[in-house]
């Protein structure tokens, strides 16, 4: 095939399948009613299955513990307060076709990406991945990735693009969120939905003057990006990234930048921004600033994580720090147990209105490596580290167990965990999603018209 004749065709290659309406109906006819504990716990697919043991063995509730986190589970509005809704595998034999006609890097990026992101709106067996992995998972809202790093406009808009297209896609059982009274209107309706956030600011890039620079984050939020990222492990014109060996913090343009997410409405998120920066951020902002998928330094000093001198400086600001599910971060075995030990350090030190949980991760379809293996050609080509990657290197690698316990499909032993800790049903909800809710209704509170 002529590389001018598939890229014609490469779209409706990326997304083959059944289409939209056939897929839906595929899996909705599969569909059984079932009770809020029985969704969360019935019927789960081997991988989800295996997910949950490896969380049991290592928290090993008792009974009692393991009922009632559930129940509360079930009736809670959960909201990971940074994530990814479960991705689907790619379509292996495409992706080779794109290969084979010389597609170049950043198309098969593009292409591979999109799959993992949309493909289950069109295709039957990678629809009821995604519903599978919601449904274990008890989660009402994401606040979801939806753009890829950096602060050029186009590059941030594909995946807002992807998961509008998702969300209209398949509104009957996702939707787009713009405000909190949506997310509260989902938990009633039994449903579930994205809240969006951008991986960076949007900026012109073309130095004008700084109103010209920033006209793009109000546009991107008339889009539904309600989260932005000030900087992303590299030093940027806002200030220093978590992973430059400088720690210089805000720049002037970043005190504007503030300002502005402040007056339209945007969450600053210093997840990924230095020391410093993350510190500064969060004592001029007139509104909350929170550290969306971060770890408490205080029990491993990672590049990633945040010192009590932030993490003290965002609860002072109204905000709070997500706890992340990714085991290099966490240290300690890498497992729940570590995870829940994060929160409890900052609920105990700082308070519980100030910690919450942004996973960090998605499930990802058990049909990923099957495809994956189809799209395999001529073997592996060295690839140069892309500048984003973490600084300095990190080696630890967990035991599949302790990562096994973390899955994003195990929100449910999150809750358990928090039961067996002693935490009142309050403040578990509070953790679940109501600190993620207090700060979106604080940051919206001066733009959003009532009545």
């Amino acid at each position: 095939m002529e590389r001018r004749n598939f890229i014609k065709g490469a779209a409706p290659l990326a997304v083959a399948g059944s289409g939209p309406l056939a897929a839906a109906a595929a899996v909705k006819a599969e569909e059984t009613p079932e009770n809020p504990v029985a969704a969360l716990t019935d019927n789960l697919n081997p991988e989800i299955r295996k997910a949950r043991d490896a969380a049991m063995a290592v928290l090993q509730p008792s009974p009692k513990d393991l009922q009632h986190g559930l129940e509360l589970h079930a009736d809670a509005l959960v909201f990971d307060g940074y994530g990814f809704s479960p991705r689907a595998a790619i379509d292996g034999e495409a992706l080779k076709q794109a290969v084979l006609a010389g597609a170049s890097d950043i198309e098969l990026e593009d292409l591979r990406e999109e799959m993992g992101m949309t493909r289950y709106i069109t295709d039957a067996d990678e629809q009821r991945e995604y519903r599978e992995g919601w449904r274990a998972s008890g989660v009402t809202c994401i606040f979801q990735n939806a753009g890829q790093e950096g602060q050029d406009p186009m590059r941030l808009i594909k995946r807002l693009a992807r998961f509008t297209y998702t969300t209209d896609m398949l509104r009957d059982f996702v939707s787009k969120a713009v405000t909190p009274d949506d997310i509260e209107a989902t938990k009633r309706a039994g449903k579930r939905c994205l809240y969006l956030t951008g991986n960076g600011v949007p900026l012109t890039q073309q130095w004008v003057s700084i109103p010209d620079e920033l006209r793009y984050l109000r546009v991107f939020y008339q889009l539904g990006i309600r989260m932005m990222h000030l900087t992303y492990q590299r030093r940027n014109m806002i200030g220093d990234g978590c992973g430059e060996p400088g720690n210089a913090g805000l720049s002037d343009f970043g005190r504007a930048v503030i300002a502005e997410m402040n007056r339209v409405g945007v969450i600053p998120d210093c997840a990924h921004s230095g020391w410093r920066t993350s510190l500064e951020a969060a004592q001029i902002s007139a509104k909350p600033v929170v550290a969306s998928h971060s770890t408490a330094g205080a029990l491993h000093a990672h590049i990633r994580s945040k010192p009590d001198e932030v993490i003290k400086a965002l609860a002072d600001s109204g905000g709070y720090i997500g706890i992340c599910c990714i085991s290099r971060f966490l240290r300690g075995k890498g497992d729940l147990n570590a995870f829940l030990d994060h929160i409890d350090h900052v609920a105990k030190k700082f308070g519980v209105d100030h910690v919450a949980i942004g996973t960090d991760i998605a499930y990802s379809s058990r049909n990923s490596a099957a495809e994956s293996k189809k799209a395999a050609v001529g073997g592996l080509r060295r690839k140069r580290e892309d500048f984003r990657s973490l600084w300095p290197k990190d080696d630890f690698i967990p035991s599949a167990e302790a990562a096994a316990s973390l899955s994003w499909t195990n929100w449910p032993m999150f809750t358990v965990g928090l039961v067996q800790r002693g935490y009142s049903d309050d403040d578990i909800r509070k953790i679940l999603g109501g600190n993620v809710m207090r700060v979106a209704r604080a940051s919206l509170v001066d733009t959003v018209a009532e009545g």
